[in-house]
C-alpha cells in the first residue's frame, strides 16, 4: 500500500511539474533571444505566383512585405552555390541532367511554366526571368531580409560554402538553415553555429515523444526553429476520390499528433519559432495562426498578405 502511494504520489508530482513547466517554462529555460520574428514566408519566393527561386519571385515578394525568404541551395560542377528545388533538371526545364553535373555558365533557363507542388493541378506562368539565380544573388538583393536556406543534399562543400556566403554578406542574424536530414544539420551546426538551424525529421518525431511524455519542459533544446507541415492539407494535394481510407487515417494521426496548440505555445515562450508550411489557402491560414504558430509558409504571398491584412495580423515586435 505504502509502495502504491509513493509511486501515485511520485507520478502526480511529475504530471503537475510538468504542466506547470510547459506554461512556464522560463522557469527552467532563459528565453532565446530572436534576432528576427517572421509571420509571412514566401515559399521558392512565392511559386503559386511567380516561378519558383527566381529574382522575380523574390524580388515581388520582398516587395509585398514578406517576413522571409525561403530557398533551396545545390552546388554546381565548378563550384557555385545556386538557388534550384530539385537536384535534377527534369521538372523544371526539361533538360534531363543534374545541377551538380553542369556549370554555373551552362545552366538551361526554366520553362515557361511550372507546376506548384502544394497547389493541386494549378501551373505558374513566368515572366521574362527564368535564370536559376546564385544565392549571392539573394543575399545582395536583399540585405535586410531574412532567409530560410534548405540544403538540399548532404555535401560538405555545399554546406561550406553556404556558411562562407552567410559571413561574408554578415547574415548569421538573418539566416536559418537545415533539412530534413539530422545528418545534414549537425554537419550545418559544426560547419557554423552562429546560424540557427531548424529542427530535422528525426528531431522533431524526438520533439513529439517528448511532449507527449511530459518530459519536454525539462530538455534543453539547440534548435531555434521548428517548421512543420500541416499533415491535413494532404488531402487537398490528391483527388478526393483517389484518397484511401487508410491515407485519411494517416492524415488525421499525424495531424492531430503534430498540431498542438500547447506545444506550439510552449516552444515560442521558450524563443523557437513554429513554420507551418506550405499553406495555400485561408482555412488552413487561419488554422495556423489560431494554433499559435509563429508563421505561416505559402507559395501565394499576395493571398497570404491580404488575409493578414484583413485580419489584423501584424509582425510580433
Amino acid at each position: 500500500m505504502c509502495a502504491a502511494v509513493y509511486v501515485l504520489s511520485t507520478i502526480t508530482g511529475y504530471v503537475l511539474t510538468s504542466a506547470l513547466l510547459m506554461k512556464c517554462p522560463s522557469i527552467l529555460h532563459r528565453r532565446r533571444r530572436e534576432a528576427f520574428r517572421c509571420r509571412h514566408i514566401s515559399h521558392r519566393g512565392g511559386a503559386g505566383e511567380n516561378l519558383e527561386n527566381t529574382m522575380a519571385a523574390f524580388k515581388h515578394a520582398v516587395d509585398l512585405g514578406t517576413d522571409m525568404l525561403e530557398l533551396d541551395c545545390h552546388l554546381t560542377k565548378d563550384g557555385e552555390v545556386v538557388v534550384s528545388h530539385d537536384a535534377n533538371l527534369q521538372r523544371s526545364t526539361g533538360i534531363n541532367s543534374y545541377i551538380s553535373d553542369v556549370s554555373y555558365a551552362e545552366l538551361p533557363t526554366y520553362l515557361c511554366k511550372l507546376g506548384v507542388t502544394f497547389q493541386r493541378e494549378y501551373f505558374c506562368e513566368g515572366g521574362e526571368d527564368k535564370r536559376i539565380p546564385l544565392l549571392r544573388d539573394i543575399f545582395e538583393a536583399f540585405p535586410n531580409t531574412p532567409v530560410n536556406v534548405d540544403i538540399k543534399v548532404n555535401n560538405d562543400t555545399l554546406i561550406k560554402k553556404v556558411s562562407e556566403l552567410v559571413v561574408k554578406y554578415d547574415r548569421e542574424h538573418l539566416t536559418v538553415w537545415g533539412n530534413a536530414s539530422n545528418q545534414i544539420v549537425k554537419k550545418c551546426y559544426k560547419e557554423n553555429p552562429r546560424i540557427p538551424v531548424l529542427f530535422s525529421f528525426p528531431r522533431v518525431l524526438q520533439l513529439l515523444g517528448l511532449f507527449y511524455t511530459g518530459l519536454l519542459p525539462f530538455i534543453p533544446i539547440k534548435e531555434q526553429f521548428l517548421e512543420i507541415p500541416m499533415p491535413s492539407i494532404v488531402t487537398k494535394l490528391k483527388d478526393p476520390s483517389r484518397i484511401t481510407k487508410s491515407q485519411r487515417f494517416v492524415a488525421w494521426l499525424a495531424d492531430t499528433l503534430l498540431m498542438r496548440k500547447s506545444l506550439f505555445n510552449h516552444l515560442t515562450a521558450r524563443g523557437i519559432q513554429v513554420y507551418v508550411w506550405v499553406l495555400n489557402d485561408e482555412e488552413d491560414f487561419q488554422r495556423a495562426f489560431d494554433l499559435g504558430a509563429t508563421g505561416v509558409m505559402t507559395d501565394f504571398p499576395t493571398k497570404l498578405k491580404d488575409f493578414m491584412d484583413r485580419n489584423h495580423i501584424t509582425k510580433p515586435q
